[in-house]
């Protein structure tokens, strides 16, 4: 008992909230859900990633965050507290931000790079069709920009819960949105005519993103778009991952738990579908329906610049302003997943928050390291079992995503929904009278229907189910 009423909180409501929120606001919303709307139909994909918000996210979200708060737990030990049997689930849950860390440090070591690009004046160059590969194919670059991203993320993380997390949280979330906004309502206003002497709009883009598109819609076709949607929850609300039930260790009891996850929810799908508003219609208007077939780094580092570039001056201005959204994204992203291992670290094996983090610094450097050398000196490929040919980034993230997080999100709804019973997660969430809107919802989700659609993605990824 006497190390639970040490145990750090979340000083408030809103703190938590933005911390979660900024946790979920990662580049998952801004690289690949553009992209996915794009490629399934714009207001289709919209419309279906929606409701999954409101059913499957909301269900998997409030079972990790009461999960946190019930156990007082980081993940490594919340499910063994939980129950002995499953406490397999917490080191799979922990492996997740351990694989994921070393390369998200990488990544945001490349927005650092094109924010100062921008900054300098010199976005022209970034728009070069191999600027990108060849920087990242840089000996000593990328891994100091590596270096510089992680030590902004560990010194965070070091200085805690209060005045680490939870304050940063309440700088960057407001920055974060302001830009998102400035940026989204510039993107709607612009207009360009190419060579053809065919002129595109960003209020075009807007049309193609949110009307939705039913033209050949087949029963494969609407499944391809149900799973691409589920696929992006994972990355949209950090589900599966550990860190909401770190940050749920840290939420108070006398929190109203189902308000927050609502805002959270809220906060996370507007951002998500502001993320759209500011790319989808620029790169239409100066690429076509074309520049809407990339994504990930393709789309950010290479086809964005490409836009950028076609503004004039005006692009420097934007693109660094884009880079600096992106860069405080990544921030509290990866702030959220470094969290995850540190309060694991901390209390499986009683470590200071000191020595915590400074063990996980020194294992994401040393991954993020090996991650920057597979673009030059350990540079290989192999073929995934979904497909992908891949190297080094391509494979964490692929054992991270696409198999290790489906497998805690199954075992999670198997031991809320038929071993701990659904009860032990609502009575959790409603503890101090508040009321559980969607009670019935939550507890037939948890039991059917998200084990069936977790498990149709999980074999997608591994390559077993390749009709849809």
């Amino acid at each position: 008992m006497e190390k639970t009423k040490k145990r750090n909180a979340f000083n408030g409501s809103i703190g938590f909230v933005l911390a979660a929120a900024g946790s979920a606001v990662g580049l998952g919303n801004i690289w690949r859900f553009p992209y996915l709307a794009a490629k399934d139909g714009g207001g289709m994909f919209l419309f279906i990633y929606l409701i999954l918000a409101l059913t499957f996210g909301f269900t998997l979200l409030t079972a990790e965050i009461a999960i946190g708060r019930k156990t007082k737990q980081s993940p490594l030990t919340a499910y063994k507290k939980l129950s002995e049997k499953w406490k397999f689930l917490g080191v799979l849950a922990c492996l997740v931000p351990i694989m994921i860390l070393p390369y998200y440090c990488a990544i945001g070591g490349w927005v650092i790079k094109y924010f100062l690009v921008y900054l300098t004046g010199n976005g022209a160059e970034a728009a070069n069709n191999t600027y990108f590969s060849e920087f990242i194919g840089m000996d000593i670059q990328p891994i100091v920009f590596l270096v510089l991203f992680l030590f902004l993320v560990a010194f965070i993380i070091f200085r805690g819960v209060n005045r680490g997390i939870e304050a940063s949280s309440k700088i960057i979330m407001p920055l974060l949105i302001l830009l998102v906004i400035i940026i989204a309502v510039f993107s709607l206003t612009i207009s360009h005519t190419d060579e053809n002497d065919v002129t595109r709009t960003g209020l075009q883009g807007l049309r193609i993103y949110t009307i939705p598109d039913f033209d050949g819609l087949t029963l494969k076709g609407f499944f391809t778009v149900l799973v691409d949607a589920m696929g992006q929850l994972f990355f949209s609300l950090s589900v599966a991952m550990g860190i909401m039930i770190a940050y749920g260790s840290y939420v108070k009891d006398d929190a109203n738990l189902i308000k927050s996850i609502n805002q959270i929810e809220i906060f996370d799908t507007i951002v998500a579908f502001l993320a759209g508003v500011m790319i989808i219609p620029a790169v239409f208007t100066f690429m076509g329906t074309d520049g809407l077939a990339a994504s990930g780094p393709g789309l950010m580092f290479i086809s964005l610049p490409k836009v950028f570039s076609s503004m004039g001056t005006l692009g420097n201005i934007i693109g660094c302003l884009f880079f600096a959204m992106v860069l405080f994204a990544a921030l509290t992203s990866a702030v959220s997943v470094m969290e995850a291992i540190v309060s694991s670290f901390m209390d499986r094996f009683h470590l200071s928050r000191k020595k915590a983090a400074a063990i996980e610094t020194a294992i994401a450097l040393v991954g993020g390291i090996f991650v920057c050398l597979g673009y030059n000196h350990l540079y290989f490929e192999i073929k995934l079992p979904n497909g992908a040919m891949a190297q080094i980034l391509d494979i964490m993230d692929y054992i991270s995503n696409s198999v290790l997080m489906p497998v805690v999100a199954i075992g999670t709804c198997i031991l809320v929904g038929w071993v701990i019973k659904p009860k032990s997660i609502i009575d959790e969430a409603v503890k101090n009278g508040e009321k559980f809107g969607r009670k019935k919802l939550f507890i037939i989700t948890i039991k059917f229907v998200a084990p069936v659609l977790l498990f149709i993605l999980f074999l997608k990824s591994l390559g077993v189910v390749t009709a849809i």
